[in-house]
């Protein structure tokens, strides 16, 4: 792979948040409670492969596509900012 193409830093910068961030989600839950009831842990996890691999996709494709017309400040500020009215919903009991 080139340089332009594959970039290490921003691949273990990637792997390292995605892997924080997913620990003790609600989705690792799924994926124990699946492979608890079904007695099929190869099927749950190559299940989940292709559920994480599918959303990775959309989300990569929809940041790629958003760069370009929107600048990355802003579309880190909308997150954030997303994620607290969320969160401030959540809490007030109106989600």
């Amino acid at each position: 792979m080139t340089g332009e193409l594959m970039d290490l830093k921003v691949f273990f910068a990637t792997l390292s948040a995605i892997f924080f961030a997913e620990l003790a989600d609600k989705t690792q839950l799924v994926g124990i409670t699946m492979a608890s009831k079904t007695g099929k842990p190869l099927s749950v996890f190559l299940g989940s492969i292709a559920g994480y691999a599918l959303v990775t996709l959309l989300s990569v494709v929809l940041g790629t596509l958003l760069a370009k017309y929107i600048k990355p400040e802003f579309i880190r500020y909308a997150g954030a900012t997303s994620f607290i009215v969320i969160g401030a919903l959540m809490f007030l009991n109106k989600l």
